[in-house]
């Protein structure tokens, strides 16, 4: 037999997908403090200066563009005990549990606590790791700064992202960087 006539059901199907209407975009959006007019200040003076206040706040420098007004950075921080919670079979990184129970030759109660450690598996090994990524954009014009939020599991599973370009983040740095004075070409620390 010939299915000639689902012909017309799927191209009737096929129809009915679509483009989103909207592209996927930063969410939240950055805050306008993160975005700032540069004044009489050069860019390359605002990369150096991003670069000590990024340092200072212990970040670690990946790639400069002093050409291009160019600074990106990122720092990792540890998390303990961040596990999967929709998972059941995975607990929150540490090994432990609690029982009651009844019973017993005479019918007594009974209650305890578990504690252990285990070997190669647990809190040491299954901790996620806290990315976070910021770049700052300068011209004759305008600064600009971003930063995003990154959680990866121990499985190396992407497990949280957004955008963190808040504006008590942008206000502060922004802050130390003003207040600080570029240091000038070839001066070292």
């Amino acid at each position: 037999m010939r299915l000639w006539w689902l012909t017309p059901w799927l191209i009737m199907l096929a129809g009915c997908q679509a483009a989103p209407s909207v592209l996927p975009a930063a969410e939240p959006r950055p805050a306008p403090e993160c975005r700032w007019e540069a004044g009489d200040t050069p860019a390359p003076d605002w990369v150096r200066r991003a670069l000590t206040a990024l340092e200072n706040e212990g970040f670690v420098v990946r790639h400069t563009a002093l050409g291009l007004g160019l600074v990106s950075a990122d720092r990792t921080q540890v998390l303990p005990a961040y596990g999967d919670f929709h998972d059941d079979w995975e607990g929150s990184g540490f090994y432990g549990g609690y029982g009651v129970g009844v019973g017993g030759g005479r019918g007594g109660f009974s209650t305890g606590l578990m504690i252990g450690f285990g070997g190669g598996v647990g809190s040491v090994t299954r901790d996620a790791t806290r990315l976070e990524r910021v770049s700052l954009v300068a011209d004759a014009d305008w600064v600009r700064l971003t930063r995003d939020i990154q959680v990866i599991d121990w499985r190396g599973d992407l497990r949280e992202t957004r955008s963190a370009s808040d504006a008590d983040f942008c206000l502060r740095l922004r802050q130390v960087m003003t207040a600080t004075a570029a240091p000038a070409v070839g001066e070292g620390p």
